[in-house]
């Protein structure tokens, strides 16, 4: 078997058991798509009922759908890294790691896993939010906005990758989740508009790559956003590349 096949073959064996594991987990799946949709049907309700727009007309709960639907992906991405300390744990990773194959291809395979499993939770909240009545602008626009999530969620699983080579432990795996994802879903736009907040609060929102990825999700499913397209999927694209690399080059070091 030549190195490519056996790169290629051992991608495949991670996705297709990340894939296992997620089929498995009925009450994972429940659990991450609770928090968006309570978010969705109950604070877009409260939102509307209690807020008029600037200029007049009350507030529309499909600004919200893209940016649960990006906290969906953030979530689900960012937590596919735990995968890692649990096969640490249980001595999966010492049996794989010992193949004949650059551990980048492992820790790839288990990215483009939990990217998958991302993108199924992002389409089925997007699905949800379409029947609850948030109305998309076009079938292009879905189609684009699936590769967003991809983008998304490839970024953040590298990120996660990374977080998770470097502690040994899950409660110490989730105190640095909740430290980072809360921080990244309240300064990503996700509930409000980020083009009047103040100049110091917008430093720290335009620091912030989930809100790139809400925003081109705003524009590909309702039709505008804050920040062009053209920047949102280029910042996307760096960080996607440098958190996939920096997840791989950690995993490559990490002490089985």
């Amino acid at each position: 078997m030549t190195n490519i096949n056996r790169a290629v073959q051992t991608v495949y064996t991670m996705w297709l058991r990340e894939m296992i594991r997620f089929s498995r987990s009925k009450s994972r799946i429940i659990g991450s798509l609770a928090t968006p949709i309570f978010f969705l049907v109950i604070l877009g309700t409260g939102f509307s009922s209690a807020f008029q727009v600037r200029g007049g007309g009350t507030f529309d709960k499909s600004y919200l759908a893209p940016g649960l639907i990006g906290m969906a992906i953030l979530f689900a991405s960012m937590m596919g890294g735990v995968s890692i300390i649990w096969d640490r744990e249980f001595g999966f990773l010492k049996e794989i790691l010992i193949a004949p194959v650059s551990r980048f291809f492992v820790a790839l395979g288990k990215a483009v896993g939990g990217v998958t499993t991302a993108m199924i939770q992002g389409i089925l909240i997007m699905m949800i939010a379409w029947l609850i009545g948030v109305r998309f602008v076009s079938i292009w626009g879905l189609i684009e906005s699936i590769a967003i999530m991809f983008i998304m969620g490839i970024g953040f699983i590298g990120l996660g990758i990374a977080v998770a080579s470097k502690i040994e432990s899950h409660e110490g795996f989730q105190m640095v989740m909740s430290f980072l994802t809360m921080p990244l879903v309240l300064l990503s736009g996700a509930f409000f508009p980020i083009h009047n907040l103040p100049a110091w609060l917008k430093a720290l929102v335009y620091a912030n790559p989930l809100t790139y990825g809400v925003e081109a999700l705003r524009y590909c499913l309702l039709g505008s956003s804050t920040i062009p397209i053209s920047i949102s999927v280029i910042v996307l694209l760096s960080f996607a590349t440098s958190m996939i690399a920096l997840g791989g080059k950690l995993f490559g070091k990490m002490r089985v």
